[in-house]
């Protein structure tokens, strides 16, 4: 057919401008021309949704389940399913529409919210086999044991029905066991201590992005102690503070309740989900914060600290309710102050911020230091910036290296928890087609244990296909990894969990490692903190000449 793809920009023109009729008619026309391609009969279904042919979307829809799309992320299996499923809802075949929906779950639809808001369903959702589908409930009219029960059940339910392999550590008899012996003694429990029990729950999923939080906005469950660790070399140190507890930067907290740190980090084994070990160096400190989580486990909140005049102190904290969702990563809240920061009687900083430390709350920057022929581009987060998208960042960043002629190129990923994994592709094709950074020595990657998520993969990717020289401490994910986030809400509590549904594999099949570790070890330690000072980098700097590979 002439002009195909001129037809297919005309069919996106219009699905752009939800001209719904006009685009079906152009997409019917692009699937005639070519019915072998699923994206082609999946926008033909969106547009006939829109236009309300609800048959005939479902029908393209059907199409789609044997074909498949080539962007898996918004028409999986169960999103396919789903949409056959709301097909049959807004033509008023109830009958059909429960049917259709019990397929999508099986196939493992991810968001059962959009049932209990989506219009197509109003009708249908007094009936009460969707309401038990979809987790709806009239939780004013339930006990506060049954409605923790009734969500108890709704995750192990979840958590069999949409994680990858749930039972690859952990066999399901021994998962329903444990969720029975947690069923049978909610009544004796604390909130705290269900919630506890319900991480333990997904402990064993080989996921660390798996989790389980407290309800946005509950009071006594998000309380948080008023300081941020870090757990170095040498010890858990306090790197933050908020006010009232600046005299505690630079402690090193020994004891957690009388415990040495080590066995509060033992006993908070059972309720932290990892990839790998590296990621409970990171989570360890974020976790023991939360004072519901301490009190849940018998561990009493006072600490014993090692103060930077090597007295040794007992302090009490009042841990305080936030709306914080874990490690203070890019910024401090306002009123806090940050050991980075800490001034001479002066008023004067003692020594700036090293640059790793410097604009945490950027996803990318960069800067030239031409002393040391070096651009180096701190990559916090795999996002775009609402004033420049990450592809235009990456052709502004190899412009300017070539520009320069910049001779060496470190990317600093240490800090990077992830995000959206095809938006990295631009960036790893620059490094394929950059002649100035394919020789050994000339490009470099910061790695660390928030390395993870997207930015494992993103790790993993410049591995393979470049001759980098990765430095710093292991990433805190595997090159092949259980990953995703799909938060859903518990009905009754509120609680918010994440079980993942992918596994990805951006290594070789036969790539077991733990994690990527690096070519030079410089792992974050409390002298070189204290003193604003960046082992990585440092490292990085002391090469100068050409690095055979």
């Amino acid at each position: 057919m002439p002009d195909f793809m001129g037809m297919v920009s005309r069919a996106q023109a219009r699905t752009g401008e939800q001209d719904w009729a006009a685009a079906a008619q152009l997409w019917a026309s692009v699937t005639a021309a070519n019915p072998v391609n699923g994206d082609y009969w999946a926008r033909l279904g969106e547009a006939r949704f829109g236009a309300h042919d609800y048959s005939g979307a479902r029908e393209a829809y059907e199409k789609v389940v044997r074909l498949g799309v080539r962007e898996p992320f918004l028409l999986m299996p169960g999103e396919v399913a789903y949409r056959i499923a709301c097909c049959q809802a807004a033509a008023g075949d109830h009958e059909a529409a429960v049917a259709a929906l019990r397929v999508a779950l099986e196939k493992g639809m991810r968001d059962l919210a959009r049932v209990r808001s989506e219009e197509q369903w109003q009708e249908l959702r007094a009936d009460q086999r969707i309401r038990d589908m979809a987790g709806i409930i009239d939780a004013d009219s339930m006990s506060r044991d049954d409605g923790w029960r009734y969500d108890l059940a709704f995750l192990a339910r979840e958590i069999k029905r949409l994680a990858y392999a749930p039972f690859a550590i952990q066999p399901e008899a021994d998962f329903d066991r444990a969720v029975a012996e947690l069923d049978s003694t909610i009544a004796g429990l604390s909130d705290a201590q269900i919630l506890v029990g319900m991480m333990k729950l997904a402990r064993y999923l080989d996921d660390g992005h798996a989790r389980i939080l407290p309800p946005e906005g509950d009071k006594q469950l998000s309380r948080l102690l008023p300081v941020d660790m870090f757990l170095f070399i040498e010890g858990l140190y306090v790197i933050g503070a908020a006010p009232g507890c600046e005299h505690l930067l630079g402690a090193r907290v020994d004891k957690i309740g009388g415990l040495p740190v080590g066995e509060v980090m033992a006993a908070l084994d059972p309720v932290m989900t990892r990839d790998n070990e590296q990621w409970l160096t990171l989570t360890f400190p974020v976790l023991v914060r939360y004072a519901a989580v301490l009190e849940a486990l018998g561990i009493d909140q006072a600490l014993t600290v090692q103060l930077a005049d090597a007295t040794i102190n007992d302090v009490r904290l009042e841990a305080t309710p936030t709306e914080f969702r874990g490690r203070y990563w890019d910024s401090y809240p306002a009123e806090w102050v940050a050991l980075a920061d800490i001034v001479t009687l002066d008023g004067t900083v003692a020594v700036p911020r090293p640059l790793h430390l410097r604009n945490r709350e950027l996803p990318f920057w960069f800067e030239y230091l031409p002393a040391d022929d070096l651009v180096y581009f701190q990559f916090n987060a795999v996002c775009d910036h609402p004033a420049e998208t990450f592809a235009a960042f990456c052709d502004r960043l190899f412009g300017f290296i070539e520009e320069h002629n910049a001779g060496r190129l470190v990317i600093d990923m240490r800090w990077n928890g992830g995000g959206n994994t095809l938006l990295t592709q631009h960036l790893l094709h620059h490094l394929i087609a950059s002649k100035r950074l394919c020789r050994r020595g000339a490009l470099f990657i910061i790695i660390g244990r928030r390395t993870f998520s997207a930015a494992q993969n993103t790790a993993t990717a410049i591995e393979r296909e470049t001759s980098a020289i990765f430095v710093g401490e292991p990433t805190g994910s595997r090159p092949n990894f259980i990953g995703e986030s799909i938060d859903f809400e518990l009905p009754y509590s509120k609680v918010q969990a994440n079980v993942s549904d992918l596994f990805w594999q951006t290594s070789w099949p036969t790539d077991y490692r733990t994690w990527i570790a690096p070519d030079i070890y410089a792992p974050p330690t409390f002298e070189a903190y204290h003193r604003n000072q960046d082992p990585a980098l440092d490292a990085i700097f002391a090469i100068r000449e050409h690095v055979p590979g």
